[in-house]
C-alpha cells in the first residue's frame, strides 16, 4: 500500500469551489458524505482500484467523509491476498478512507460463468451492507464490472440518494470485443440493463469523450454525462534513475528496455508483442519487460518459452508502491490494445503513468482517444493497427534515435500535470456537488 502522509509535500488542504454553495441539510456541500462501490481496491493494483483509492485520498484531504464498499482483495488470480479474509463484513481505515469489505464468491479473472457469479455476489452483498451504513449524501459506483453499478443504483434508490455512475469501461461491449462472450440474447439483455442504469443515474461520469459520444448515440441525455478523464497521481512518479537492485536481478544493465506494466488481458493482444520480441531476438541489447498479471499471462510465458526467447523478462504483479521502481527500468513505455473498434474509446491508465515517469510512449492501438493524446502531446509514436513487424521497426527506430526519444520523454513529463489525479478528484467532487444540490446543470466536459 502507498505510504501514509502522501500529501505532506503537497499544498495545504483547500475547499473546492463548485459554483454552488447552498446548504445541504445542516452541512455545506464541501463537507459531503460519499459512499462508493467498487469491487477492486488496494492492495489490488488494477486501474479501477488505483483510480478510486487515489481520488479518495484527495477527497478525505479536503474534508469529505468517504466510505468504500469493496470485496476482499483477490484480483486477478482469484486468491485472497495474504493478511485478508473473505468475511461477511470487515471494516478498516486506509489512510483516512473508511473501507468496508464484504463477502463475495471469489473467482479468477478468466472465464464467464464464475466471474459473472462473482460480480453478482458483490452486487448483492455490497447492497445489503450499504443499507446499514449511515445515510450518505451521494452514492457512486464504478465500472468495470457494471454489476457494481447495479448495486449502487439499487442502494441509492432505497436510501433516496442521488446515484453517480462512473463509466470506466463500456461493459459488456468490451468483453464481447475480446471474444469472451458471443453476441446473443443474454448479451442484449445485459445491454438493456446497462442503458437502464445510464438513464436512471443522476449523472454519468465518463472517463473518455468517446464514451460520452457512445452513450449519446444510444439515446442517453448528453446533459447528464460529464467527462472526467483518467489521470495519474504525479506525486508518486517522476524522473528517477534505474532501480539498481531490480536492474541487476533481471539482467537489464546496459539494455534498452521496452516496458509493459499492467494487466495482461485478452484486450491487450500481447501475443503480438511476443512475436515482435521474436523478430528482435538477435538484437542483443533489447529487452522486453512484462510486469503484471491477468488472463493471458500464463499463455504469454508459454509462448515465449516455446519460441526460446531470452530477451523477454516476466515479473509478477507488483505492489502499487513498487510500480515506479519497475517503470524506472524502462527506456520506452509500451501501450498495446487489440485492433477492435471498441478499444478506440478507451485510454489505458499506463499512458498517464508513463507521462508521470517522463517516459517516451510507444502505443500500438486502433486510432482513437488514447492515440490522439499521445500524438497531441508529442509524447511518443503510434503504431496502428497493432502489428508485430511495425512494432519491431518502431522499437529499433526509437532505440537508435536518442534525440527524438529524449524529446518525447520531455514532452510526456510536461503533459503529465494536465492529467493529474488531484484534478480528476476535484472534477468528480464537482459532479457529486451538482447532483446533491439538485440544481439543474448542463454536464460539462471538464477535462
Amino acid at each position: 500500500m502507498p505510504q501514509k502522509g502522501l500529501f505532506a509535500r503537497k499544498s495545504q488542504s483547500h475547499s473546492i469551489r463548485f459554483g454552488v454553495n447552498k446548504p445541504f441539510g445542516s452541512r455545506l456541500l464541501h463537507h459531503m458524505k460519499i459512499l462508493f462501490l467498487t469491487e477492486n481496491f488496494p492492495p489490488e493494483t488494477n486501474a479501477a482500484a488505483t483510480r478510486v483509492y487515489e481520488r479518495a485520498l484527495y477527497w478525505v484531504r479536503d474534508g469529505h467523509s468517504v466510505t468504500i464498499l469493496t470485496s476482499a482483495p483477490n484480483f486477478p488470480e482469484g486468491k485472497v491476498f495474504e493478511g485478508y479474509s473473505n468475511r461477511w463484513r470487515q471494516v478498516d481505515n486506509v489512510d483516512g478512507i473508511r473501507v468496508v469489505r464484504v463477502k463475495t464468491l471469489i473467482a479468477a479473472n478468466k472465464g464467464i460463468i464464475l466471474r459473472t457469479l462473482d460480480f453478482i455476489s458483490f452486487m448483492i452483498t455490497a447492497f445489503v451492507a450499504g443499507l446499514f451504513e449511515k445515510r450518505p449524501d451521494v452514492i457512486a459506483a464504478t465500472s468495470p464490472q457494471f454489476f457494481a453499478a447495479v448495486g449502487g443504483w439499487m442502494l441509492a434508490a432505497c436510501r433516496t440518494r442521488p446515484f453517480v455512475f462512473e463509466l470506466g469501461d463500456l461493459w459488456p461491449a468490451s468483453i464481447a470485443a475480446v471474444g469472451a462472450i458471443k453476441h446473443s440474447l443474454p448479451l442484449r439483455l445485459v445491454e438493456k440493463l446497462e442503458l437502464f442504469l445510464y438513464r436512471k443515474s443522476a449523472a454519468v461520469a465518463a472517463l473518455t469523450y468517446a464514451f460520452k459520444r457512445n452513450l449519446v448515440s444510444r439515446g442517453i441525455d448528453p446533459n447528464k454525462i460529464w467527462v472526467v478523464r483518467n489521470g495519474v497521481d504525479a506525486g508518486r512518479y517522476g524522473l528517477r534513475t534505474r532501480h539498481a537492485q531490480l536492474e541487476a536481478e533481471h539482467g537489464l544493465k546496459g539494455k534498452f528496455v521496452i516496458g509493459y506494466i499492467g494487466t495482461h488481458g485478452l484486450a491487450h493482444a500481447l501475443d503480438q508483442v511476443i512475436e515482435s520480441a521474436f523478430l528482435l531476438k538477435n538484437e542483443k541489447n533489447i529487452r522486453f519487460l512484462f510486469a503484471g498479471a491477468g488472463a493471458a499471462r500464463a499463455s504469454l510465458i508459454e509462448q515465449a518459452g516455446q519460441l526460446g526467447l531470452s530477451n523477454v523478462v516476466f515479473l509478477p504483479m507488483q505492489p502499487k508502491e513498487r510500480i515506479p521502481d519497475v517503470w524506472s527500468l524502462c527506456d520506452l513505455a509500451l501501450v498495446h490494445l487489440k485492433d477492435e473498434p471498441t478499444f478506440t474509446e478507451v485510454i489505458p491508465s499506463k499512458v498517464f503513468e508513463a507521462m508521470g515517469m517522463g517516459l517516451p510512449i510507444l502505443i500500438a492501438a486502433p486510432k482513437g482517444e488514447a492515440t490522439d493524446i499521445v500524438t497531441a502531446e508529442q509524447a511518443g509514436i503510434v503504431v496502428s493497427p497493432p502489428n508485430p513487424n511495425s512494432l519491431a521497426d518502431a522499437i529499433c527506430m526509437l532505440r537508435d534515435d536518442v534525440a527524438t526519444r529524449k524529446t518525447y520523454a520531455k514532452n510526456a513529463l510536461a503533459a503529465a500535470p494536465q492529467y493529474s489525479r488531484e484534478k480528476q478528484a476535484d472534477e468528480m467532487i464537482e459532479v457529486f456537488a451538482s447532483v446533491i444540490s439538485g440544481v439543474s446543470h448542463t454536464a460539462k466536459e471538464i477535462s
